[in-house]
């Protein structure tokens, strides 16, 4: 077995005020424009018009799209349906407005006909998508990220403790809104699709998470002596090997998606490959710098002494030892 950085020993929590500017960077002005021009709703969200259309020869979705976009539909989701020359088409006119169902029937009817020419495509049934599911679904949306904090938080409180449990959820919470940022800049159309990345992008942080903390955990308890900043630098870099092949090869999936994927899984694979990057920055710096500073407010009451936090630490902990009468007269006057 290849073991890649067996002996890392990087000092991660030295860079955490770095860490802080950067994702101050990419967070405020994100959410700044979120509240400017809010995010890109997709017909699931904001209502529209599903119409199943059969052509008389094989199209491609590219094409379907393309046609639909100059004639003002923009944002069309387009699935085939069964056969090749069968279709699903989610579409709404305009950019924002809804539009009645007959206008944006008729206008997909003049794009067709204008590229198959008439007669070579009907239109087997039309409905319409009202805006209040979207609504709905906006707010499961909100509720299945807000019962994922509350069911973490109580998970984590009863393997560890709160103070990893908060600092977990905050991360978390940080990953959220860089996500949210993210496609707020890319201008992405938030559909379920997309809610269901975000989804996936918040189990993903926090396994990751749970993943350092677990290691600290058991770091804290073989070397009592140490500071939580020594303990949290050790643990990050002895879970570093496996943090760079799991991601790394997640990611080459997520990639591959981005490039070779169709518009409609596109931004899916798009906010992917961002979590997996969000995910594993803020494991490092944001959950570790966070958990140390609630330690050094509210510490526990094992291993008190090795929680605290000393400016200087030393890079490498030494092998466990008993502790001498001397030595917890240290760790007192170091608390």
């Amino acid at each position: 077995m290849i073991r890649l950085l067996a002996n890392a020993n990087y000092d991660f929590i030295k860079w955490r005020k770095w860490a802080y500017t950067l994702t101050a960077l990419l967070i405020i002005p994100g959410l700044v424009e979120l509240a400017i021009r809010g995010l890109n709703y997709s017909i699931e969200f904001t209502g529209g018009t599903l119409l199943q259309v059969e052509t008389s020869r094989i199209v491609s979705t590219a094409e379907l799209r393309s046609d639909l976009d100059q004639a003002g539909i923009h944002g069309a989701e387009i699935q085939t349906f069964g056969a090749d020359t069968a279709f699903i088409i989610r579409a709404r006119l305009g950019a924002s407005a809804v539009g009645t169902t007959e206008a944006t029937a008729a206008a997909v009817s003049q794009a067709l006909e204008a590229k198959l020419g008439p007669g070579q495509f009907r239109i087997v049934r039309t409905e319409a998508a009202e805006a209040k599911v979207g609504r709905e679904l906006q707010g499961k949306a909100l509720m299945a990220i807000l019962l994922s904090f509350v069911v973490v938080l109580i998970y984590l409180a009863i393997r560890f403790e709160w103070r990893f449990g908060l600092a977990a959820v905050l991360a978390t919470a940080h990953d959220i809104l860089a996500t949210i940022a993210f496609i707020r800049y890319l201008n992405l159309e938030v559909s379920l699709v997309v809610v269901g990345a975000v989804l996936t992008m918040v189990g993903y942080s926090l396994n990751d998470t749970i993943i350092i903390f677990d290691r600290v955990r058991e770091n804290l308890r073989k070397f009592r002596r140490q500071n939580l900043y020594e303990i949290l630098n050790l643990s990050i870099n002895e879970t570093l090997p496996r943090s760079i092949l799991t991601h790394g090869t997640t990611m080459a999936t997520t990639v591959a998606l981005v490039v070779l994927a169709g518009e409609v899984i596109r931004p899916f694979a798009l906010v992917m490959t961002f979590a997996i990057f969000t995910g594993t920055f803020s494991s490092i710096y944001i959950a570790a710098p966070v958990l140390m500073y609630i330690e050094k407010r509210w510490p526990g009451e094992d291993a008190r002494g090795a929680r605290a936090y000393v400016a200087a630490p030393s890079r490498t902990p030494p092998p466990p030892e008993p502790v001498s009468t001397t030595s917890s007269s240290r760790s007192k006057a170091a608390v």
